[in-house]
């Protein structure tokens, strides 16, 4: 949890959100910028870098196993790549706060260097399962340690000798493919990982654009140990998961006419706006374009009534970050939304399946938990005062709720707000939603 975890959202309920908005840059990307660019020979010079605490623990990590990085001065990042085996020993524990992204992918980075190194982080991120990626590194030849609940701190130890497996993930998760391609890059033969659905694809999208060569077959993604990277230009488009909020808040408030620029549309990471469009949602994908690998566009969303659904299995790995704020949706829908298949929910940064009933139901809303989702009644929220368990997806959804409310909604321990979207109280205020924080 943050030191000053006693911030407070108070947000008025009415008004709608209008104008020309760019979200902070994509934190996926972010995070895997500075990774890559690291272990890239050359210099990798990152623009519209998330400048959020989360990016920045991995950024202070590199930087303490020796990697020069200037910046961040208005996004812009730039980092003198130290070629794949060229990191350094930490002097020190590398906390990386509430990053789980950090920690699950670095895993599988530093499984394969020649010193030993332990990962750290604050309370939410030591309470986060680890074992579903700590499990096939050490099948790899990995030699890590963990607490007897498979959570940090990881104590991974060095000299390690690496061998390529194949492995057919149970659940989807980008983090541990993401962690095991990391980790394949050190290691012997070819590392291949199957997945069950679709999963974000920045750390393939990113190793082919440093010019590693990677093979990718359907749902099967392999790598090869022994390539290079070599340092480019990489422009961060807007994160989706942020820009979420808004097209929800736009969606459920009258009068409401928004449009979000240069948002990252990667086809693994658009759920949301499919789901939301299946509920009603008026989100029209103007000036498409390609940024550097990534497909980027503007999105103008218009308030339009919604309708309950049953959101499809095959979009709920695309839209996993999303869902505090699309409970929000179906809470101010007609009729029931039914969501199944997300039981990863249980285990981010909060269990954001519970955690978002409670604060709706305490909003006045039928939300009924379930082990794998939720059923949810749509209706009017009411007031109230709502806990976002230090979760920063759920303080931001609590505060579009207040969009279409009937009484003002306080939001307690809003302080991690800040590892993905420094400035959101201002940018909204600035969009149009009445918010003020506070610190108790």
């Amino acid at each position: 949890m943050s030191e000053a975890a006693d911030i407070r959202f108070k947000v008025t309920p009415g008004g709608q959100l209008a104008g020309r908005l760019r979200v902070p840059g994509d934190k996926s990307i972010s995070h895997r910028s500075i990774m890559l660019g690291s272990l890239a020979e050359g210099r990798t010079v990152v623009t519209g870098f998330l400048e959020g605490d989360d990016s920045l623990a991995t950024l202070s990590a590199f930087r303490a196993m020796g990697v020069q990085i200037s910046g961040p001065d208005a996004g812009k990042v730039e980092i003198e790549g130290v070629g794949l085996h060229g990191l350094q020993a930490p002097a020190a524990e590398l906390n990386l706060g509430n990053s789980g992204t950090s920690m699950r992918l670095m895993s599988g980075l530093l499984a394969g260097q020649s010193f030993s190194s332990t990962l750290v982080g604050d309370g939410s991120l030591s309470g986060r399962p680890m074992k579903r990626v700590v499990g096939p590194l050490v099948s790899m030849g990995a030699h890590i340690e963990t607490t007897a609940a498979w959570t940090a701190p990881l104590q991974i130890y060095g000299a390690s000798t690496l061998t390529g497996i194949e492995y057919n993930m149970p659940v989807a998760s980008a983090q541990v493919k993401s962690s095991l391609l990391l980790a394949g890059l050190y290691a012997r033969g070819q590392t291949c990982v199957s997945e069950p659905a679709p999963t974000r694809d920045h750390t393939e999208r990113m190793l082919t654009g440093m010019g590693y060569p990677v093979q990718r077959d359907g749902n099967r993604v392999c790598i090869e140990g022994g390539h290079r990277l070599r340092g480019i230009n990489i422009d961060v488009p807007a994160d989706i998961s942020s820009a979420a909020f808004f097209l929800v808040g736009a969606t459920i408030a009258p009068g409401s006419d928004l449009t979000l620029l240069h948002v990252g549309m990667n086809p693994t990471r658009t759920g949301i706006i499919d789901i939301l469009q299946q509920m009603g949602a008026d989100i029209r994908v103007l000036n498409e374009r390609d940024v550097g690998g990534e497909p980027v566009a503007d999105l103008r969303v218009q308030s339009a009534p919604l309708k309950g659904i049953d959101i499809p299995p095959q979009l709920v790995p695309l839209a996993i970050d999303e869902f505090p704020v699309i409970f929000v949706a179906a809470a101010c829908a007609e009729g029931r939304t039914l969501l199944t298949g997300a039981e990863e929910l249980r285990v981010k940064e909060s269990d954001r399946i519970q955690v978002m009933a409670d604060g709706l139901q305490t909003l006045g809303i039928d939300a009924q938990p379930t082990p794998d989702g939720m059923v949810i009644e749509g209706g009017v929220p009411g007031g109230g005062c709502v806990g976002s368990h230090g979760d920063h997806r759920i303080a931001m959804a609590f505060s579009m709720a207040a969009l279409r409310a009937q009484g003002e909604i306080e939001i307690s321990d809003c302080a991690n707000v800040n590892t993905s979207f420094p400035g959101f109280v201002e940018q909204a205020s600035k969009a149009g939603l009445q918010i003020k924080a506070t610190r108790e």
